[in-house]
């Protein structure tokens, strides 16, 4: 529990705070890393191998550059602090998160 505490401190530490209208910058090795070191941790065989964690991430953040610029800085700020406090703060968070909000605001209103 202390080391996966520690993981999330440090994940925390190397996301840099976003610029207005860019991304954020997110040091995905070591975001796959922590998450190695979680899986190893809790004795669970990780899902995938680092390098195919930073493939599947830097896919995210291409995916993201494109709908983060449309996306209203209001959903774009409230993904990023819930990613924060969930100390799960990735790409792929972050896609789906701003995916969920786009795909609520176009559904029918009851």
């Amino acid at each position: 529990m202390m080391r996966t505490s520690m993981s999330l401190a440090v994940l925390l530490l190397l996301v840099t705070p976003p610029a207005f209208a860019g991304e954020p910058e997110i040091n995905l090795k070591a975001v796959c890393n922590a998450r190695s070191a979680d899986a190893k941790s809790s004795l669970i065989p990780p899902d995938e191998s680092n390098a195919d964690c930073v493939r599947d991430e830097e896919a995210a953040k291409q995916q993201l550059g494109a709908l983060w610029a449309s996306t209203s800085v209001s959903i774009r700020n409230r993904c990023q602090a819930d990613a924060r406090s969930l100390g799960t703060m990735d790409y792929f968070d972050l896609l789906s998160c701003l995916e969920i909000a786009d795909d609520l605001k176009s559904a029918p209103r009851e």
